[in-house]
């Protein structure tokens, strides 16, 4: 995923760009809002400062918005409600306040992008398909491969359904279980372990889940052998 980081604050920059990379997110980095409207993309998701040298980020939002319907979060040091509201009504999706972690940064560029994917113009087209093998029904929650159903239990599906919103990237456990689980998940995530290792019998062949020791696991589609 291509994230355009709007960040006047070089080690805010940084600390965010480089946990951001960790995650697999491609980071293009400009500290200015000028910089920020010259810039000719593409990108995914904006991560815009308000506080920036050369102009309001504010102004910069509005600008955004008005060009297109590209997820804005607003990471930004004004707490004040007055300007999350202002920042919400000029098209931000939504506003995260300083200090902020870089997981917390990632959930909500994931909220953020599950929110907005059904306004894609395939988005009713049908079940989503993952290489020549598997599809994915997200609107009757069913998951086929080879034509035939695989009988997943609830959580099963619903771990397919998020490490499969966009293959290749690397999700943390804490990503995994607030999203598939609960928020609020204190307990093991023993039981992550077990699901994933389900996924991987029943849906042999057409995907693989890799775990990254440390740090969680990383969702791939096989490739035919006779794939060009």
């Amino acid at each position: 995923m291509r994230v355009l980081l709007v960040e006047d604050d070089e080690p805010v920059a940084q600390s965010l760009r480089r946990g951001l990379i960790r995650y697999g997110f491609e980071v293009e980095w400009v500290s200015t809002g000028a910089a920020a409207l010259d810039h000719a993309g593409p990108y995914d998701v904006v991560l815009l400062d308000l506080g920036l040298p050369d102009t309001d980020g504010l102004d910069v939002c509005k600008a955004l918005r008005l060009r297109g319907d590209v997820p804005i979060i607003v990471i930004s040091a004004r707490s004040d409600e007055t300007d999350r509201v202002v920042g919400l009504e000029l098209g931000a999706d939504d506003y995260v306040s300083k200090p902020f972690g870089v997981r917390e940064v990632i959930a909500r560029i994931r909220a953020v992008m599950r929110r907005v994917r059904p306004r894609t113009p395939d988005a009713d087209s049908g079940p989503d398909r993952y290489g020549s093998r598997l599809t994915v029904d997200r609107k009757a929650a069913r998951v086929r491969m080879d034509g035939e159903e695989v009988p997943l239990a609830p959580k099963e599906y619903d771990l397919l359904a998020f490490l499969t919103e966009e293959p290749g990237a690397l999700m943390s456990r804490e990503q995994i279980m607030e999203a598939v689980w609960d928020a609020n998940w204190f307990g093991p995530t023993k039981t992550l372990d077990v699901h994933v290792a389900a996924l991987r019998r029943k849906l042999a062949g057409a995907i693989s889940i890799e775990a990254v020791r440390g740090v969680g696991f990383r969702l791939e589609i096989v490739k035919d052998d006779g794939a060009s």
